[in-house]
């Protein structure tokens, strides 16, 4: 390889050109490196910070792993636990055998139960019929009561219907004589009318009230104006005039006999009159009150007997009074009321027929003998 040589005359201003000073030139490097050297030295902080970021977040990894590990540690622990209390169970229990034998117990203790439950309802049911029909029984044992003591046509006439109404409830073809019965009494009742007593209790106190007003018509003479234009005293027969006059004024001939003038009452005799005549009222109350037609008739009577005994009928108000115990007399306080006895044996009657066939169906099947044939000796 040849060199290459220059000419001389170029060399040599080269050579001879002023040269410029260097200092420049080297500050700017200086400068350079210590930017150079901050930039190192901040990557080498944020690498070493980095660094530090993902060591502490390996660390919490790593807890958090070992956390993880603990809790599933602990599940199997738990599941070995319950294996082994599985196991023990398992061990515990019968075999399938006896299983079997304890699921046919228990189907056999529900049919059982159910059927109890039914004998039971049906017991309990035949129990509220029974008591509905001892309460028809009773209401009619009352009805009869009623009209024996006190002949109480319409509160009878309440309670046998009420018994009907009872029996027609049960449905049952056994009670048809029995309603049969019920249905003739009530026909009876209703052809049966019944008298007012409480009306005539209270127009007999109406009339004892009036007792006390009742005054005698005292008998009144009225003298003959004669007597007032008689002569001066003089002669004979004008004394005999004023004699008369006087005496006429005591004695009375009356020429009308068929005319009845009672005298004067007055004082304590009135007073027991009137007594009188309102105890044969207050009787007469009574009897209407219980249905004792004779006791009513004969007070009444009574008291029309001192009324026209004592008063006047010449008085308006004991002629009114007179008219008014007539009026009250000619009503019936007692009536012919039918018997019921014999529709109440005839309820009875069934009542019995109805609890002996209930003591049939309710008895126990018996049991079937056994075959001698399957018994063994011993």
């Amino acid at each position: 390889m040849s060199e290459t040589t220059l000419p001389e005359d170029q060399v040599q201003p080269a050579l001879n050109a002023p040269t410029e000073p260097a200092t420049p030139v080297a500050q700017r490097r200086g400068n350079g490196l210590a930017i150079l050297a901050l930039l190192l030295g901040a990557a080498g902080v944020a690498a070493g910070g980095w660094g530090v970021w993902q060591v502490r977040n390996l660390q919490a990894l790593n807890q958090q792993q070992l956390a993880q590990l603990q809790t599933l540690g602990d599940q199997a622990q738990g599941l070995k636990l319950s294996e082994q209390r599985m196991g023990t169970r398992l061990d515990q229990m019968p075999p399938a055998n006896e299983l079997e034998a304890s699921r046919n117990l228990v189907a056999q203790l529900q049919r059982d139960q159910q059927h109890l439950s039914q004998r039971l309802e049906t017991v309990l049911s035949a129990s509220r019929k029974d008591w509905r029909l001892a309460e028809a029984e009773h209401l009619l044992r009352l009805a009869s009561l009623r009209l024996s003591a006190l002949q109480d046509v319409n509160s009878a006439r309440a309670l046998v219907q009420g018994a009907d109404q009872i029996l027609g409830e049960q449905d049952d073809s056994g009670a048809f004589a029995a309603r049969d019965a019920l249905a003739k009494s009530l026909v009876d009742l209703r052809s049966v009318k019944q008298p007012d007593r409480t009306g005539l209790f209270l127009q007999l106190g109406a009339l004892r009230g009036q007792v006390l007003q009742l005054t005698a018509l005292a008998p009144e003479f009225h003298p003959s104006t004669e007597s007032s234009n008689l002569p001066a005293d003089g002669d004979g027969a004008t004394r005999w005039a004023r004699w008369w006059d006087q005496i006429s004024r005591y004695i009375r001939i009356d020429f009308d006999a068929d005319k009845n003038i009672q005298p004067l009452l007055a004082g304590q005799s009135l007073t027991q009159v009137r007594l009188a005549l309102s105890l044969a009222l207050e009787q007469a109350q009574w009897a209407a009150l219980n249905g004792e037609a004779e006791v009513y008739a004969q007070a009444l009577a009574e008291a029309r007997d001192v009324l026209t005994s004592n008063f006047s009928l010449d008085n308006p108000q004991s002629k009114l009074m007179l008219e008014q115990i007539i009026e009250v007399g000619k009503q019936p306080v007692k009536v012919v009321t039918p018997d019921l006895t014999e529709t109440l044996n005839t309820v009875q009657g069934y009542l019995e027929r109805r609890n002996l066939r209930v003591d049939e169906s309710l008895k126990p099947a018996a049991k079937p003998a056994a075959n001698p044939a399957q018994e063994t000796s011993p």
